[in-house]
């Protein structure tokens, strides 16, 4: 399948703009993982424009709380609504089973028994000091985290993580096929 694994970082921070609004942050990263190809690309603010058609070739865009920020980001770029893709957002899908949002980096360690290799305030941070190796480095890690909950959870049909109100480790059950998850794409072109 034509499936894009996404994930993105930012310039800034929700404090440093002084409200919770994604059309206050600008992107500084975002790396794909494509299953086609079995490639991640990586795109800076001024590579935004490769990007549109490859998503929009996608028969999936995969991630983890892609609605509620990846997209909101991104759609400030975008020559189209983002939210309009065919989509897997894990954690739409965590929290429609719990009632609440869980952290990747919960879900992977759980699931995986690894996870991220640091929070996005230090992304931000690299940004900032322009250590562009280290931004991408983390960035493609937290998309191969993702990638590899998703396999996890299509293969097992549950995600795992710790509660750490009661200590016990606890059972997401998820369908991750995509036969099973309706497009809410439409036909959405570009005039390029």
């Amino acid at each position: 399948m034509n499936e894009i694994v996404l994930d993105i970082e930012t310039q800034n921070t929700f404090q440093e703009t002084g409200r919770r609004d994604c059309k206050l942050l600008k992107l500084s990263l975002l790396v794909t993982y494509h299953y086609n190809t079995s490639e991640y690309k990586v795109y800076f603010e001024k590579d935004l424009p490769r990007l549109w058609n490859e998503l929009l070739s996608a028969e999936r865009i995969i991630g983890y709380n892609l609605n509620g920020f990846d997209y909101p980001v991104l759609n400030n770029y975008a020559p189209y609504d983002l939210l309009k893709l065919p989509t897997l957002d894990m954690m739409d899908e965590v929290q429609k089973s719990l009632g609440f949002r869980i952290k990747l980096d919960s879900i992977a360690q759980g699931s995986l028994g690894a996870g991220k290799s640091g929070n996005g305030l230090d992304a931000v941070r690299f940004w900032k000091e322009q250590k562009l190796e280290e931004l991408e480095k983390y960035c493609r890690q937290d998309v191969k985290v993702t990638k590899e909950i998703y396999e996890y959870g299509k293969q097992n049909g549950i995600l795992r993580f710790d509660d750490y109100l009661t200590g016990e480790k606890r059972e997401i059950k998820v369908d991750f096929n995509p036969q099973d998850k309706k497009s809410s794409a439409g036909n959405l072109t570009l005039g390029l």
